[in-house]
């Protein structure tokens, strides 16, 4: 018997989309699915008719969706219609936001990155999703930087984790899996 197919196609700035995508796939696969992952940066993808989901995937700053992942929803618009989809984003702030009890700000982005998202390419997803996301201090600019070292002394009681020097990384692995198994039973 052939194996359901997935796609998560994503883009990225920091690395954090990468490996999210990564450990959604290797759960998905762990279920029995047949699973490819592109990173949307590196490379293109040409047609989606043998996946029975994308899975679509974004880094987000300052409220915005990679290009990249931006052009393959605008490209497969009309054949995700009528695919299984879901959707999530990678942001730092998210984290932040639940540390300091700004449940309103949250509920505004989900909208925003999530529901307006799928809404403006009149998508149905089975499941959308934000989870944290990295914030490269080696890579971000002085003005993000600037924005970011305000909240700097909130990192550690929120949970954001210094991993390497200047990469603080906000995401809950055991909620990403989480996810990915809700995922697998949709299917």
């Amino acid at each position: 018997m052939e194996k359901t197919k997935i796609l998560i196609a994503y883009g990225t700035r920091y690395g954090a989309t990468t490996s999210t995508a990564e450990e959604i796939s290797k759960v998905l696969q762990g279920e029995g699915f047949e699973v490819r992952v592109v990173n949307l940066k590196e490379e293109k993808v040409k047609d989606i008719s043998k996946f029975e989901l994308v899975i679509i995937g974004s880094g987000m700053k300052m409220e915005m969706w990679t290009s990249k992942a931006k052009a393959f929803l605008n490209k497969f618009s009309g054949e995700l219609k009528k695919k299984k989809v879901a959707i999530f984003v990678s942001s730092g702030a998210r984290a932040l936001m639940e540390y300091k009890g700004e449940h309103d700000e949250i509920i505004r982005i989900t909208k925003k990155y999530l529901e307006d998202k799928a809404s403006k390419y009149d998508l149905n997803p089975i499941s959308m999703t934000m989870f944290g996301g990295i914030w490269d201090y080696n890579q971000i600019g002085k003005i993000y930087r600037k924005f970011l070292n305000a909240e700097r002394e909130n990192f550690i009681p929120a949970g954001i984790k210094e991993t390497e020097p200047g990469v603080y990384d906000s995401r809950n692995w055991d909620e990403i899996r989480k996810w990915a198994k809700e995922l697998a039973q949709m299917i």
